[in-house]
């Protein structure tokens, strides 16, 4: 019902800078709240952020708090994340998963994107 999409994925030397994106399609009108979460190999998916649709309310994880910003453009369908000061810690494929509620943890998202590739170099 509905459709994301990543993009922006790449290979960034460490303290750099990344900006993802994911657009949204589909029955788009009962998601309320868009995140992005990140899962390195051979480890767990983990929260990263999330914003509402329509207050633009948003909360970070500690990891990447004061050096991520999250953002969306309603009249694109589309969520952004601006990753700066980007380091190894960081590499990771990146999803972004929409909700009918602000919720912080993954089981709680009904849809998700493919993910896309981020990976810094040292």
């Amino acid at each position: 019902q509905v459709q994301l999409v990543e993009s922006g994925g790449g290979l960034v030397q460490a303290g750099g800078s990344l900006r993802l994106s994911c657009a949204a399609s589909g029955r788009t009108f009962s998601s309320y709240a868009m995140a992005w979460f990140r899962q390195a190999p051979g480890k767990e998916r983990e929260f990263v952020a999330v914003i509402s649709w329509r207050g633009g309310s948003t909360f970070y994880a500690d990891s990447v708090k004061g050096r991520f910003t999250i953002s969306r453009d309603n009249a694109k369908n589309t969520v952004y994340l601006q990753m700066n000061s980007l380091n190894p810690e960081d590499t990771a494929v990146y999803y972004c998963a929409t909700g009918p509620k602000f919720m912080l943890g993954a089981r709680e998202y009904d849809y998700w994107g493919q993910g896309t590739q981020v990976t810094v170099s040292s």
